[in-house]
């Protein structure tokens, strides 16, 4: 069975991918505004923030979740300095409200609580909210539809850059359907010195698995190519205690996703450079990481084919 597909549509409202986005999924009622804070003003100008919702705050590394019954008045209070009881580190802004102006109080109250479940579980950012309160009680077919919300905004949010809600999962056993690249094998990188770290390819992002093992110390110099940043990031990982010392090892406390496998291979063996595509393994077999995506690639266009997909 092919998979269910789905209709985005994203409107640039100044036709600049930087600028106010609207982003909507056909025949759902949600409705989803981003944009940066120096745009606030044409945001909080636009009807749907005098709407009730959620709204997330969104910085390089911290977050934060809140809901309203006006989301613009709620906005323009955390856009006061912190010394007056804003908020400083946030850079972008979303908002999650209804085209229909169904949602109420309890449904935001609702949502701002399970958002924030979520992105804890997810751990991509740091949240800023001081406490996590438990979902208000409703009523069956509220929960059902507000559970439906969410699981839309979840499609929603990447699509307009936003992963604060992807969770980092841990894949079952791996079937046939694997080869869309929604849950890839194993891999396995071997570690100088006898260590092995192992990894698979979730929803399309390279997440090297909890248990994983990593030199102890970066033996690879003094990094040259500073748009790598590989050094840095190991340093982070390391400083956030998600890198934590284990003998003559550092190992991974969490799942944690890396932008690229060559990326990972890096900061697991310490040097500046290390070619993922071949140092990654099919667990249990001699296939590299690019032989293995070469070979789903070649898979999908066999099945596009077969399907009509192609001209």
């Amino acid at each position: 069975m092919s998979p269910v597909g789905k209709s985005v549509r994203l409107f640039l409202v100044d036709g600049d991918v930087s600028g106010l986005r609207v982003a909507e999924i056909m025949n759902w009622t949600g409705q989803v505004l981003a944009t940066s804070r120096s745009n606030l003003g044409e945001l909080m100008s636009r009807k749907e923030a005098e709407r009730t919702g959620v709204y997330l705050l969104l910085g390089d590394e911290q977050a934060y979740i809140g809901e309203a019954d006006v989301i613009k008045e709620r906005l323009r209070m955390h856009n006061r300095p912190e010394s007056s009881g804003g908020k400083d580190f946030w850079t972008e802004v979303v908002i999650l409200t209804s085209k229909d102006s169904n949602l109420t109080k309890a449904h935001a109250r609702y949502l701002e609580s399970r958002l924030i479940s979520i992105a804890r579980r997810a751990g991509r950012l740091e949240l800023t909210n001081g406490t996590s309160p438990d979902p208000i009680a409703l009523p069956e077919a509220d929960v059902s539809d507000m559970e439906y919300y969410i699981s839309q905004a979840q499609i929603l949010l990447p699509v307009l850059g936003v992963s604060l809600l992807r969770e980092q999962l841990v894949s079952g056993p791996v079937t046939a359907d694997s080869r869309a690249g929604q849950l890839s094998p194993v891999f396995v990188m071997h570690v100088p010195g006898g260590g092995q770290a192992r990894a698979q390819e979730i929803d399309g992002e390279f997440t090297v698995l909890a248990d994983s093992q990593a030199r102890l110390k970066w033996v690879g110099g003094i990094l040259k190519r500073p748009s790598h940043n590989r050094r840095d990031l190991r340093q982070k990982l390391i400083d956030e205690g998600l890198l934590q010392v284990d003998g003559e090892w550092r190992r991974f406390i969490r799942n944690f996703v890396f932008t690229s496998p060559s990326t990972a291979a890096a900061v697991i063996v310490g040097t500046e450079t290390h070619n993922g595509r071949s140092a990654w393994r099919v667990e249990g077999q001699e296939q590299t990481y690019g032989e293995w995506q070469t070979q789903v690639i070649e898979a999908e266009e066999r099945l596009g084919a077969v399907l009509g997909r192609t001209p």
